[in-house]
């Protein structure tokens, strides 16, 4: 299993890299995953969030980079912290750092905590 999951984060990686956001969601997220942002309600449901990041990228302007600076793997855990710089429509120009610690059941995403500064 540790195998797969670094192969199935690795490729996860590379998708948001190239800017495939909405086909890795559809990959490796889990239909009933709860997604959460620092102390803000979580997002719970696939078709949710995937609206939820459709509205986020429908008004990035300007995509200039997305890089995993560290990636940990644990039992069933992963986490990635990210540097991404962009263009927003309503958030101006952001670069900024995160981590998602991700836990994964039979394959995908099931829940995903995000922490940034806000």
């Amino acid at each position: 299993m540790f195998c797969s999951l670094i192969e199935k984060v690795s490729d996860l990686n590379d998708m948001i890299i190239e800017g495939k956001m909405t086909d890795a969601l559809e990959k490796y997220y889990d239909t009933d995953v709860e997604i959460q942002e620092n102390d803000l309600a979580p997002v719970c449901g696939l078709n949710l969030y995937r609206q939820k990041i459709s509205q986020f990228y429908e008004a990035v302007t300007d995509w200039r980079s997305a890089q995993p600076v560290h990636v940990a793997f644990g039992e069933g855990v992963t986490m990635v912290e990210w540097f991404q710089e962009y263009s927003h429509r309503e958030l101006g120009e952001k670069k900024v750092m995160f981590v998602a610690i991700q836990e994964w059941t039979q394959g995908k995403i099931i829940r995903e905590k995000i922490y940034y500064k806000s």
